[in-house]
């Protein structure tokens, strides 16, 4: 027998599901928040009760994995929300890649690097890139900068060379766990911008629009 071939999705379904889902995440998170608020409390009467060490680890890994979750929620619902950007003239994407970077060298070409960028939200993208390149494996301890000049206009390169090749896995459309999440908002981030970001052949490239 032929099997019956499933019906599409309805889009406006999909669309419904999704809000659905932040407003249950959001539900969630805030729910998580009050435990913490419970494991807090906790661990000050550990604290002034002189409790054994061992009790006082317990709490603190508990407030440790609360707060994990409370973040892996927080960027599901931005994930999956419309992003707004508060975008600042001439910033500057060298500034922003070293604050991304978390201890990687960071090698450019040259130092005119300016757009029109969110600072806050593309520090936080290339900040999550940069944590899924380490993860990655390999050697990936240096993020290198480059200006490429096209027809459409000046573009910025921000690489990471040297990432262990997974072979057709792409950290940026995995969407296999709390890391692959947070690229995948980083992805967003950056296509916002106007740029695109790939994963290919042990390199992640983020491309991103200059001043003219």
């Amino acid at each position: 027998m032929t099997p019956q071939q499933q019906p599409a999705p309805d889009a406006e379904a999909l669309q419904e599901l999704g809000r659905a889902s932040v407003e249950i995440v959001h539900d969630i998170k805030n729910q998580l928040n009050g435990l913490k608020l419970y494991a807090t409390f906790l661990r000050k009467r550990c604290e002034r009760d002189a409790r054994p060490a061992d009790e006082l680890e317990t709490v603190n890994k508990i407030i440790a994995g609360l707060n994990r979750a409370a973040e892996d929620l927080a960027a599901l619902v931005r994930f999956g929300r419309p992003l707004e950007l508060k975008r600042s003239p001439r910033a500057d994407l060298v500034e922003i890649v070293r604050t991304a970077s978390d201890g990687a060298r960071v090698e450019t070409d040259g130092d005119d690097f300016r757009g029109d960028f969110d600072a806050d939200q593309l520090r936080d993208a290339l900040r999550a890139v940069s944590a899924s390149a380490r993860a990655a494996g390999g050697d990936a301890n240096t993020i290198t900068l480059r200006r490429e000049e096209s027809p459409d206009g000046a573009h910025a390169v921000v690489e990471w060379r040297g990432v262990k090749d997974s072979g057709a896995k792409d950290i940026f459309r995995a969407l296999d766990g709390n890391d692959s999440l947070r690229a995948a908002l980083a992805a967003k981030v950056v296509r916002a911008h106007g740029g695109t970001a790939e994963h290919s052949a042990g390199t992640i490239s983020v491309r991103l629009p200059l001043m003219k």
